[in-house]
């Protein structure tokens, strides 16, 4: 396990997976500490051929990450976005940009600025009983990138509900509405968050690397041009090792060894 300097963030590798872990005091507020040390920390994962999905947590804090640190918000006005809004929202970029899937594993509430990182991974894992929302409005502020990711998965409605009241939603509502893809009932949502990344990882590595991005593509794009890149996608897999050493194993009746290209 790696930590970083500032002892905000925590790297640890478990084989294909690698786990970060944030912490940021009890609460796990995000302020310039905590983005610098996760800036690093993806850039680290990024690098690394071995990789093939990622855990984001809140370690042993009591929430996942409860938002901003508002004490930082005094002395922004005009000069915001050059002190925090630009590169938080390059963190958060970078890490929906990382080429591998990504987990959220919350165990705690995931409110505000916290939701928004859990919107920047693939996939979001929650435990029984843990509230989540983008809750800006209740002080006035704004929820910027995470408007826009929870309108993605919720659709307008729904984002338009959550941003304007500043509501918590439950884990049976935020299942339904797809919001988060798993609920633990049982054990953690770290655990849960585990069992799914084994799954993954055990998948072809350049196939669910191509399918993140197909995926993407398919909101950005109109369908003819994704269509397009989906050709692309296809020819690559059939030029790959990995889908003809997927095809010797299945008739041979054992696991594949995949290299991710």
């Amino acid at each position: 396990m790696t930590r970083d300097e500032a002892g905000t963030v925590t790297v640890s590798h478990r084989e294909a997976v690698a786990e970060i872990g944030i912490s940021s005091g009890p609460l796990n507020l995000v302020n310039k500490s905590l983005l610098r040390a996760l800036h690093r920390a993806l850039g680290e994962v990024a690098a690394r051929q071995d990789v093939r999905c990622v855990i984001l947590h809140g370690g042993t804090a009591r929430a996942f990450c409860a938002g901003s640190d508002i004490r930082e918000f005094a002395h922004l006005r005009a000069d915001a976005s050059e002190h925090k809004i630009l590169f938080e929202d390059m963190v958060l970029r970078n890490l929906a940009g990382l080429p591998m899937p990504t987990i959220a594993a919350i165990d705690g509430p995931a409110l505000g600025g916290g939701l928004e990182l859990a919107l920047a991974c693939d996939l979001r894992v929650v435990r029984r009983g843990v509230a989540l929302g983008l809750t800006e409005s209740r002080l006035g502020g704004l929820a910027g990138s995470g408007s826009i990711r929870l309108t993605r998965l919720v659709g307008p409605a729904r984002a338009k509900e959550m941003l304007f009241t500043g509501d918590t939603v439950a884990d049976d509502v935020a299942l339904a509405w797809g919001l988060v893809n798993r609920v633990a009932s049982e054990g953690s949502a770290l655990d849960a968050a585990r069992a799914l990344a084994a799954t993954i990882v055990a998948r072809g590595p350049l196939s669910n690397k191509l399918a993140k991005d197909l995926v993407d593509l398919a909101q950005d794009l109109p369908q003819e041009a994704a269509l397009s890149r989906s050709t692309v996608a296809q020819q690559a897999i059939f030029d790959s090792h990995d889908l003809h050493e997927g095809v010797a194993a299945f008739f041979a009746k054992r696991a594949p060894g995949f290299l991710g290209r």
